[in-house]
């Protein structure tokens, strides 16, 4: 009830305040529009989806009289992003790997690799749960993990620190493994799509960049929970079978590595990450490893907010809104490596209390608005990932703590050194680091 009435309190105050304050009044509605949309993405009170329906149907209901770029054809042009085809062909790979048994496969493999040590098999948790959040979602990712690993987390009272340190890792992994691949997690695709009117961004670039990032957070996460936990020795096996592969899982691990090899070779063969995207669903679906009822499990959610979000950072450039506030706040006085940190530890402190790919679709429009280089993008993209402090951060850091043997303070005491650590190597170094793999 508290935050329906704050959400209904910010909502009435973004009307008045835009009818009021601003005297243009085009610039008056986006400002209503915009402000009234974040609210409702942040505060999560409607599914994120009807936000998105909502605006998509509002802009040229408010809007369309003034101007033909606000009419409905126009914005549905806007929301039909590129971007959106690549989300839609790595849901697809996850739904065929999940259906077919593959990760499934890939865990119990993971499982008889630890021989029964405490420290490897961390590690390999660890790595497992971010090599899969990579490829489809890291809600997914950290349910396959727990599920697999449910006996051996509640295997006797004298392995509950042990068990601690287990669901860390797997949070640990879900929300760090998102931030390799483009389609790792929605606030990567909210800058693609936000950038590609400036710069392309290759899958290639992305992973070159993140890539890094990842493996060398991943390993202080790893040593942070280790000395938390005091992680050593080893555990009573738990019987693991692997069964052998049928042939059309087989024949799912073929098409799931060309569809990587495709996306990695995009500047050898010039066919873009998202056709390629496209074409791996057709195989899927056509191939027969995904049916008609794989459709509805697909996650359309995510899918509608990426797409609102692109919407929004559209309709603020298109208004002018966007090249007003770099007019009125250009921040010249302070350092660009400040202002890049700052964007990056805002963009983190608000992914750790709100939806990530919300608070990217409000900070990224206005970076670049700001006059920011066009890499603070993919910084404050980044930069919501490592909001992993709290039980409520992340749906990953919810899941582990739900199963029990965690508690809210072993969550920040590995969280916020990860969060501070890795907001403050993106800020300071990242700008050079794209420079390096071709983007500026």
């Amino acid at each position: 009830m508290r935050r329906l009435f704050v959400t209904v309190t910010l909502l009435t105050l973004i009307v008045l305040g835009g009818l009021a304050a601003i005297g243009d009044p085009i610039l008056g509605r986006v400002t209503i529009l915009g402000g009234c949309a974040l609210v409702l993405w942040l505060s999560e009170i409607v599914p994120p989806y009807v936000t998105t329906i909502a605006l998509v149907g509002a802009i040229p209901l408010m809007l369309g009289p003034t101007q033909p770029v606000y009419r409905l054809g126009p914005v549905m042009g806007w929301a039909a992003d590129p971007v959106l085809a690549l989300f839609f062909g790595g849901f697809t790979l996850g739904a065929a790997a999940s259906r077919h048994g593959i990760d499934v496969h890939i865990v119990a493999r993971a499982l008889m690799l630890s021989r029964h040590r405490r420290r490897r098999l961390l590690a390999l948790v660890m790595v497992t749960t971010a090599v899969l959040s990579m490829w489809i979602s890291n809600i997914a990712a950290a349910a396959l993990m727990l599920a697999a690993l449910r006996p051996h987390l509640h295997h006797g009272e004298s392995t509950q620190q042990f068990r601690g340190a287990l669901l860390l890792g797997v949070a640990m992994g879900a929300n760090l493994g998102g931030m390799a691949t483009p389609i790792g997690t929605g606030p990567n695709g909210i800058a693609i799509a936000h950038l590609e009117p400036l710069t392309r961004i290759t899958f290639l670039q992305w992973i070159g960049f993140a890539l890094p990032l990842v493996i060398g957070m991943l390993g202080i996460g790893y040593v942070l929970i280790m000395w938390a936990h005091r992680v050593e020795g080893a555990y009573q096996p738990v019987d693991v079978r692997v069964d052998p592969l049928p042939p059309r899982g087989r024949g799912l691990v073929v098409v799931f590595l060309l569809a990587i090899a495709a996306w990695l070779s995009e500047p050898l063969h010039g066919v873009a990450a998202p056709i390629v995207a496209l074409g791996v669903a057709v195989i899927l679906f056509g191939g027969g490893w995904l049916g008609r009822e794989d459709l509805g499990r697909m996650d359309w959610s995510t899918l509608l907010l990426i797409a609102g979000g692109i919407v929004l950072g559209r309709l603020a450039e298109r208004s002018g809104l966007l090249e007003g506030l770099a007019r009125g706040a250009s921040g010249g006085d302070i350092p660009l490596t400040m202002r890049i940190t700052a964007f990056t530890l805002t963009a983190a402190l608000m992914g750790a209390v709100m939806s990530n790919t919300a608070s990217a679709a409000m900070l990224i429009p206005l970076a670049l608005g700001l006059g920011l280089p066009r890499s603070i993008a993919v910084l404050i993209a980044i930069g919501t990932s490592f909001g992993v402090t709290f039980t409520i951060s992340s749906p990953p850091n919810a899941m582990a703590y739900g199963e029990g043997g965690l508690s809210a303070r072993d969550l920040l005491r590995v969280g916020a050194p990860i969060m501070i650590i890795g907001c403050l190597v993106v800020g300071l170094t990242g700008p050079l680091v794209l420079r390096l793999v071709g983007l500026r």
